[in-house]
């Protein structure tokens, strides 16, 4: 017997998945959530051997919540998303359901899932992740896991980026929050005309720029509005003088 999870706002969606379910009873529903923040406790909990996700939800959607998981299990994405999605879903192999979807594709979604090792599920849906965070709709802010709570930091409240081994340093006004993902990963995936790669460790809010200084040797730090001083290489400060015309 395998669990299964559904994670879709809409009641009527998850009424049909849980309808064309019952052609497949050894998969055994455990839960049904609403939201992600619903469907990350459920995961949590039940661990799940496959899920079927929506993507636009209230409050994170299904990619946001997916990068919250250390171990994402199977996912069937349930959805009426974008092109560019659709075009990612595709390129990494993982399987999706574009609404609305009748019992004969429903079926074909699960004997594809049968069909794939776990290994193959779970690094095409990393590497889905990755692919689907540089378009515009996943750049404009920031999910992390902070201990049992889920903080949203939309991109203007960022102050800076800082390398920390295999995480990154979200710095903001609260504080700074740990995301497990790379300098490189950021560095493409955010804004280029408010972000800046100023050094290997760092990335800075331009907007946040009060000045910079000479540092050292041929070395530069741009002191930030709450005073903070950030180290700029010197490739960095020739980046920044092109983009602020200095």
């Amino acid at each position: 017997m395998s669990k299964v999870i559904i994670i879709d706002d809409e009641l009527l969606a998850r009424s049909i998945v849980k309808e064309y379910l019952q052609n497949h009873p050894e998969l055994e529903l455990v839960e049904e959530c609403g939201d992600g923040f619903a469907g990350l406790k459920a995961i949590q909990q039940h661990k799940p051997d496959l899920i079927f996700l929506d993507i636009q939800m209230p409050k994170i959607n299904g990619f946001e919540m997916l990068e919250l998981i250390e171990e994402p299990p199977a996912v069937i994405f349930t959805t009426a998303f974008d092109e560019y999605a659709i075009k990612a879903f595709e390129s990494h192999a993982i399987d999706y359901l574009l609404k609305p979807f009748d019992q004969q594709r429903f079926d074909r979604a699960i004997a594809k899932w049968r069909n794939q090792k776990d290994k193959l599920i779970e690094k095409a849906t990393k590497e889905l992740l990755d692919d689907v965070s540089l378009s515009p709709s996943q750049s404009n802010r920031i999910v992390i896991k902070d201990g049992s709570k889920i903080k949203i930091i939309p991109a203007q409240e960022i102050l800076y980026l800082e390398a920390a081994d295999d995480y990154v340093k979200v710095h903001t006004k609260d504080g700074y929050f740990l995301k497990n993902k790379t300098m490189a990963h950021f560095e493409k995936a955010l804004d280029t005309t408010q972000f800046a790669r100023t050094h290997r460790s760092y990335i800075i809010n331009l907007s946040q720029i009060t000045r910079i200084d000479p540092y050292e040797k041929d070395g530069h730090v741009a002191i930030l509005r709450n005073g903070t001083k950030v180290p700029v290489s010197r490739s960095g400060y020739s980046k920044l003088k092109e983009i602020l015309g200095i």
